[in-house]
């Protein structure tokens, strides 16, 4: 890179870290920290549920995603959009009347309310590991993409360096700080892929009709993905709309029902067709790339990590300056969501898991050392997982095998009984876990996460039927 875009990078950076700064100096009690007072408008929740969920993981995973199947990719975030849609017509009401009632400040708190503190502790434990892995996942995005554009930088000191900056960033400011600088970010990552990325790349290789005489036609289908792929993908992200952490603290942060609605609508739309078509046509371009010599450092296109693809594209087409905002705009998405998580993940221990008082005059600086903490764990985590979207898949997997099941319960079920929904976050999560662990291969090729799911559905349905069940206590 030359020193142009050095000074373009290091100034984003050095702003958004200004950011974090300047709410600090603002946040004086728990409730400003984790939900931003509750006053927060539709756009800025819009936009930074969709930074949060899309982020910085799913932005070099659809890269990759595209570089390896072409514009079928895309059905990875059309998953999303049914998932926001849903849960804004489902989860949304009850959320947020109960949010209301009781000022929640985590998603645990709610199926204490519909259960008993034994699930919400199990879940808050659950939640909190889920999201230092998406964290996890996020920085290693960040530390790929630095690695790949920064000559002579190893994905290692990668790490550590984008490790630093996230944290320091995120414990330091807060919810709002995070919704605030994500709908800067989201902005400027779409920006930067719709008005640099795409256009650069149409420029130096043409129209993607004009490459198929380089690329097979499924490459160029939206077909070119099977009925297992898509189950894998559904089952495993449209439940995330179900039992985000970072999901419900949005929620909480909006002015009211209304409100957060109108933010989940914003955020599909966002996420299909906007995003995921953009994500995947720059991994095809970039398939295209190495396959005229582009990347002379690659020979063998099946030995190399697609994920990559995206980030030497444009480093190499770019002109001087352009390159830093490009490398920017991938780093606005990975902060989008790695401060989320960390905020989710943070809130889970300190809420949920210590029953740290929020009227505590320490419980900022409580939330700030666990956020803190929680991603240096995250930097090590990074370093043993070498896939992003592997990472960030597994996380929501670990989640959704384990919560989903009592979540839905909770929503649609007036009698509920607190051993079943122990039971089916345990044997869920542990089915999913385990098959993971194990490599066992699945039948039909389905992801672990299908077999998960469906072994918490079991053990709820025979635990609620076998133990008596009690009426439902309302405490609204």
């Amino acid at each position: 890179m030359h020193l142009i875009d050095y000074i373009i990078f290091i100034g984003y950076m050095v702003v958004m870290l200004m950011f974090g700064f300047y709410f600090m100096r603002r946040n004086k009690t728990v409730e400003d920290y984790f939900v931003g007072s509750r006053n927060m408008s539709h756009w800025h929740i819009g936009l930074s549920v969709v930074a949060t969920d899309v982020g910085g993981g799913f932005s070099i995973g659809l890269g990759g995603l595209g570089f390896v199947m072409g514009l079928s990719g895309s059905w990875l975030l059309f998953t999303g959009l049914v998932g926001a849609w849903l849960s804004g017509i489902f989860l949304i009401p009850v959320i947020a009347k109960y949010a209301k009632s009781h000022n929640l400040l985590s998603f645990p708190q709610f199926l204490e309310i519909k259960y008993n503190k034994r699930v919400s502790f199990i879940a808050g434990i659950v939640s909190a590991v889920g999201y230092l892995g998406f964290t996890s996942s996020q920085l290693l995005a960040g530390a790929k993409l630095a690695s790949t554009v920064v000559t002579d930088l190893s994905i290692t000191m990668a790490l550590i360096v984008m490790g630093f900056v996230a944290v320091v960033y995120t414990f330091s400011g807060g919810i709002k700080a995070v919704i605030y600088t994500d709908t800067i970010q989201w902005i400027v990552l779409l920006a930067g892929l719709i008005f640099v990325g795409i256009p650069f790349s149409y420029a130096e290789f043409g129209g993607l009709q004009a490459s198929k005489d380089l690329l097979p036609d499924h490459f160029f289908s939206l077909t070119n993905v099977s009925w297992q792929q898509l189950l894998n993908w559904g089952i495993t992200i449209v439940p995330i709309w179900f039992i985000g952490m970072t999901l419900y603290q949005r929620i909480y942060a909006s002015r009211d029902k209304k409100t957060a609605q109108k933010a989940w609508f914003i955020a599909g739309l966002f996420e299909y067709p906007i995003m995921a078509f953009s994500g995947v046509i720059l991994g095809l371009y970039a398939r295209l790339a190495f396959i005229d010599g582009y990347f002379p450092m690659y020979t063998d296109i099946n030995a190399f990590d697609p994920e990559i693809g995206v980030p030497l594209l444009l480093k190499t087409i770019l002109p001087v300056g352009l390159t830093g905002v490009i490398l920017a705009v991938y780093f606005s998405a990975i902060m989008s969501t790695s401060d989320s998580c960390l905020m989710a993940s943070s809130g889970n221990f300190q809420t949920d898991i210590l029953k740290i008082n929020p009227n505590n005059p320490k419980a900022i600086k409580i939330s700030q050392l666990l956020t803190f903490g929680i991603g240096i764990v995250a930097v090590f985590i990074a370093l043993k997982i070498p896939n992003v979207l592997e990472l960030m898949l597994l996380s929501y997997a670990f989640m959704v095998s384990g919560l989903f099941i009592p979540v839905l319960a909770a929503l649609f079920i007036k009698r509920l009984n607190s051993t079943a929904a122990i039971a089916s976050m345990i044997i869920g999560g542990g089915t999913t876990l385990t098959l993971i662990v194990l490599g066992t291969a699945l039948p039909y090729g389905l992801d672990a996460n299908v077999f998960g799911v469906s072994a918490s559905l079991l053990a709820f349905i025979v635990v609620s039927l076998l133990a008596k069940t009690k009426p439902l206590k309302q405490n609204i």
